[in-house]
């Protein structure tokens, strides 16, 4: 159950969040300004690239990579296919995972390597492996960690990754706010240089701008009813959320918020693009989980019995192109069913700067709901 006192008692927050999730959310800006600055150091801006590579091969554990895989997918669009290398493993374990390059990948192919760990030695190995078969190598990591040793010896580009020096001792979570931008804002750099999109340095800079204004917005001391994160946690909690996106940057947010739902706040969500959700959740909002689903729920004992399972539909919109969109019949499907529905849009930006705003707003509302429901 969610404590929504909680929510606007900034010292209680901050007692709950033993893991600094909420201040890796608030300096999430500070940390893009700090990863570009490794990354120039490292002279990714001096690179003259022969052009653009076949292919982009990323590599990482758990949901950060998972995200930077997608996000750049989606960033890069035709240009570079970009293919997630998932690890296979007898457990999650740093020790347990290794990585293979697929059987084309050579010397026309840009491997990434992105972790907030290092000590991985499957990801050692899959440097060797590249370099072997001629891949370039570039790697995101904890300065000092064995994959540094690795990636120098196999004549790669280590970039540091941007740490915080309040981090706590026990692994982070890979869906952590902090972690993602430390991870992704070099490869932005990186792939700028070689013509697969646009990044320069002045729209690393809005990125970090727009991240300074949402965590204005959404912070601990900002009260739930004008705060959109915390009115959107509050929302969520005892749902199942039903994450709807449309828009090019819009999908890859809605992915991230559900894993952050899940691994931060022990929740589940479904995520779909409209408007094929209309067809791939109809039945789900016919059915049990509709909010007219349990007409009988007026004499449920408020004290010994939890209350039903329902749907919240959560709408995530970038302005797509051409103006065309279902959002009208998202709404009225939704409110048919009796199913409350939460809308996010982003403000007027470059690409960039829409996603940032997106994934942030969300990454605070998933911290809120893990710290207000005891996750």
């Amino acid at each position: 159950m969610l404590d929504e006192s909680l929510l606007d008692t900034p010292e209680a927050l901050a007692e709950a969040d033993r893991r600094a999730l909420l201040r890796g959310a608030a300096e999430a800006g500070a940390r893009v300004r700090t990863a570009a600055r490794h990354a120039a150091e490292a002279g990714v801006h001096d690179l003259k690239p022969d052009g653009r590579p076949r292919a982009i091969l990323i590599a990482g554990p758990g949901a950060a990579a998972i995200c930077v895989a997608d996000l750049l997918g989606t960033l890069a669009g035709a240009t570079s296919p970009v293919t997630r290398l998932a690890p296979a493993g007898v457990a999650p374990a740093a020790g347990a995972l290794r990585w293979e390059l697929p059987g084309w990948a050579g010397s026309v192919d840009l491997l990434l390597i992105t972790t907030p760990d290092g000590s991985e030695p499957g990801l050692s190995l899959l440097a060797e492996q590249a370099y072997r078969r001629g891949c370039t190598v570039v790697a995101v990591a904890p300065a000092g960690s064995p994959l540094t040793e690795a990636v120098h010896n196999n004549h790669g580009l280590f970039v540091p990754m941007a740490t915080a020096p309040y981090e706590p001792d026990e692994p982070i979570a890979a869906s952590a706010p902090g972690v993602l931008w430390a991870l992704l804002t070099p490869i932005l750099a990186l792939l700028d240089r070689t013509g697969v999109l646009t990044a320069p340095p002045e729209a690393l800079e809005k990125v970090a701008d727009r991240l300074d204004h949402i965590a204005e917005r959404c912070g601990p001391a900002i009260a739930t009813y004008s705060n959109p994160a915390k009115t959107l946690a509050a929302e969520l909690a005892d749902t199942l959320p039903l994450i709807w996106t449309e828009g090019v940057s819009a999908g890859p947010a809605g992915r991230r918020l559900a894993a952050a739902l899940a691994e931060l706040a022990g929740s589940p969500a479904l995520v779909a693009e409209l408007p094929e959700a209309l067809d791939s959740h109809n039945a789900l909002l016919a059915g049990k989980l509709a909010g007219n689903a349990d007409p009988d729920d007026f004499f449920r004992d408020r004290v010994e019995e939890a209350p039903a399972l329902h749907a919240r539909v959560v709408l995530l919109r970038d302005r797509p192109l051409g103006g065309l969109t279902a959002a009208p019949a998202a709404r009225d499907l939704a409110l048919s069913h009796d199913t409350p529905i939460s809308e996010l849009e982003p403000e007027p930006g470059g690409e960039l700067e829409t996603l940032a705003e997106l994934i942030a707003i969300t990454d605070f509302a998933a911290v809120y709901l893990a710290l207000a429901s005891g996750a």
